[in-house]
């Protein structure tokens, strides 16, 4: 009986018999709130993982660029660089319709005062930067412009070899690799499209404990009635004796 009118007022169904005493009222009010806090947040939770399941970015790479799913004013260039080149010959045939930008500080900053929408930058600068400064900012798509650098020395160095055949080297163990995740790679941000919305205990404990003491309030107040009870009792049962005596007398 006790489990089942515990089942059906936490469902919300109700026990098919009243409730009359102080005790089971208090009670009752313990298990509707612990029942409407628990409905609401986990309506609340599901709310919030069926809208972060279905938010995409706007974009996915740099074809959706080339196909103006972004207005092209809104795209931020920095000025003599590559990307520069790259955004003439690939996306506006020449047009200088993109929005100029003149230091790689500036980049973040239209971003985040909403003056473009995106920019271009180097992979594994844009990558850091993502990760460890501008969390509000992330990194779409892939890398889609290949470039070549080179280490300009004098002609006819004494040590060109030895650092063609070192920097090969360093390739082929894959030491590159492994300087490029210690360095760029370092994540301090943290990931709001993969960090969990689940309602830890740690967020509810509050309410089970203030649920405990209700109980425990129940409890105290069960046991006061009963204690009324017997003294009722106890009293009409020595009043009895006391006419019975008085009834032997005569």
């Amino acid at each position: 009986m006790t489990v089942w009118y515990t089942f059906g007022n936490l469902i919300g169904f109700g026990a098919d018999f009243e409730i009359k005493t102080a005790s089971g009222r208090l009670l009752t009010a313990g298990l509707y709130l612990l029942c409407l806090v628990l409905v609401a947040s986990y309506t609340a939770n599901l709310a919030s993982d069926l809208t972060i399941s279905k938010s995409k970015n706007i974009i996915s790479g740099i074809d959706d660029i080339k196909s103006g799913k972004i207005l092209f004013n809104r795209i931020g260039i920095l000025v003599g660089t590559a990307s520069e080149e790259f955004y003439l010959r690939e996306i506006s045939s020449g047009s200088r319709n993109f929005y100029p930008l003149k230091s790689r500080q500036e980049i973040y900053d239209s971003l985040i005062n909403n003056l473009i929408d995106v920019a271009f930058n180097d992979a594994d600068v844009a990558e850091y930067m993502t990760n460890n400064i501008y969390c509000n900012a992330t990194l779409i798509g892939d890398g889609f412009d290949k470039g070549v650098f080179g280490i300009t020395t004098s002609k006819q160095w004494f040590y060109g070899q030895d650092l063609d055949v070192h920097i090969l080297s360093l390739k082929e163990s894959g030491d590159l690799d492994i300087l490029r995740s210690k360095w760029f790679q370092v994540k301090i941000c943290s990931d709001s499209s993969a960090a969990s919305t689940a309602i830890g205990i740690e967020s509810l404990i509050g309410l089970f404990i203030m649920f405990g003491v209700i109980c425990i309030l129940s409890l105290l107040l069960f046991a006061w009635e009963k204690r009324k009870i017997c003294c009722k009792k106890c009293k009409k049962l020595d009043d009895d004796q006391k006419s019975l005596s008085d009834v032997s007398h005569y």
